[in-house]
């Protein structure tokens, strides 16, 4: 009949069958391939690089990699000064600045960004005798726990701490409820001596600051706009351990040579707080990598960074004013006078001239304008923070904590350290004039230049 095939190609079929079974290989044989295959596949895995593997792993399990290091180390970094010179400033003198910069703020609707400032400074153990003031662990605790931050702003505000799959992110912007700048709350700890293993409380669970530091680094690009505050809290927390690169999320290697010419690469006048942060950034990592066996940079790269740091301090003595302070433009050296801003607002001087002693309080001296240079831009910021009004300073505490910090630097200390040494010898230290008030709404909260 059409279409029928006839009995020798049914039969063949049945042939083929019987052949494969008849061939089949032998248990012996299934276990021998079986066992060159894990073998190569093991041979495989361990020519991979530990990124590589990490990368993997986070593929099969869906997740992002992990930065590729071990935290051996749990206590921050602690850059210190070089000078005790109460020609810059005295006791007095510090003793009053410093009333003008206690961490006064309302509890309610309180600004990380203020919080975070304080305690770089501060410190996360100084303990207050006034009720009116917040204590070292109090600042630490408002930033770790979103419970006592949700205390502060309500529970419909977003918290601050958002938890990844592995670690956890800090939500930053112009927004007055978040940290104004990138990993700027992160360096802020490790300024104020933050351990790795502080606990953390997200809004899904408990963890600790190793999470915080974990997630900045896998989330870190070279491209980002701000890098100072990376740098800086890396540097803080990796130089110790003597860890100098590590790759991200990407899988991109990044290196702290490379944070380095990152920071170098735009002009002066770019970066946030009017460049300085940039320049106090790079003379933070230059000690950082010296202090710890030259590990986190090169040689050339510490190099360049010396010679940029020269320039700097060119441009400086050329900018600063009869009264000793740092106009904002100071970038533009001997010019900077005739381009001044008719309508500059005083206090990017006192930005300015704030960051400038701080990174120069932990320079060399071949690094330094001539001392008179230094002397009379210190006598200017005790001056202006003494007679501001204490509205206005609350008003703009984020910048005159650099005030604070810069002059209690120059005397071969630190801000709590010497308040607590004052306060034995002046009882009524901390007996503040008015109540603290909420944070006004109209302060420029970046202080740096589009």
């Amino acid at each position: 009949m059409p279409g029928r095939r006839s009995e020798p190609e049914l039969r063949t079929p049945l042939r083929v069958i019987r052949m494969l079974k008849n061939n089949r290989p032998s248990l012996k044989t299934t276990l021998i391939v079986q066992g060159l295959f894990v073998t190569a596949f093991a041979i495989a895995w361990f020519l991979l690089s530990p990124n590589q593997q990490l990368r993997i792993k986070a593929d099969l399990q869906s997740r992002r990699p992990l930065p590729d290091v071990v935290f051996t180390n749990r206590e921050p970094a602690v850059v210190l000064p070089f000078y005790d010179d109460a020609t810059v400033v005295s006791d007095e003198d510090l003793a009053a600045v410093l009333t003008k910069v206690l961490p006064r703020f309302s509890r309610e609707h309180l600004r990380p960004n203020y919080v975070e400032h304080a305690l770089r400074i501060w410190g996360a153990k100084i303990e207050f005798d006034s009720p009116d003031l917040i204590s070292g662990p109090q600042m630490a605790e408002y930033l770790v726990d979103t419970g006592q931050y949700l205390a502060s702003w309500g529970p419909d505000t977003d918290p601050i701490l958002e938890p990844e799959s592995d670690g956890v992110r800090i939500r930053w912007g112009p927004d007055a409820t978040a940290s104004v700048h990138h990993d700027h709350m992160l360096a802020s700890m490790a300024e104020a001596g933050i351990t790795l293993d502080t606990p953390v409380f997200t809004p899904a669970r408990q963890t600790t600051m190793e999470q915080i530091l974990s997630e900045a680094l896998r989330d870190f690009r070279l491209d980002e706009r701000e890098t100072e505050w990376s740098a800086m809290a890396f540097g803080l927390y990796l130089a110790p351990q003597q860890t100098a690169s590590w790759h991200n999320s990407q899988g991109r290697s990044i290196t702290f040579d490379m944070l380095a010419a990152r920071l170098m690469r735009k002009h002066r006048r770019k970066g946030v707080c009017l460049g300085t942060h940039r320049v106090y950034s790079l003379m933070a990592l230059l000690r950082l990598s010296q202090d710890n066996d030259n590990a986190l940079l090169t040689t050339e790269t510490e190099n360049r960074i010396i010679e940029f740091l020269h320039g700097a301090k060119e441009l400086m003595i050329a900018s600063q004013a009869p009264d000793g302070s740092w106009p904002p433009n100071w970038h533009e050296g001997a010019d900077a006078d005739a381009n001044r801003d008719p309508n500059e607002k005083l206090y990017r001087r006192v930005i300015a001239t704030g960051h400038h002693l701080e990174w120069l309080a932990i320079a060399p001296t071949e690094l330094h304008p001539p001392h008179e240079n230094i002397v009379r831009a210190a006598k200017w910021l005790v001056n202006n923070t003494r007679e501001t009004p204490q509205e206005q300073i609350d008003g703009s505490y984020t910048f005159y904590s650099h005030v604070g910090n810069c002059l209690a630097l120059w005397r071969k200390t630190s801000v709590p350290k010497f308040w607590k040494t004052w306060r034995d010898t002046h009882p009524t230290a901390e007996q503040l004039p008015e109540t603290p008030t909420e944070s006004p709404e109209n302060e420029d909260i970046n202080g740096s230049e589009p």
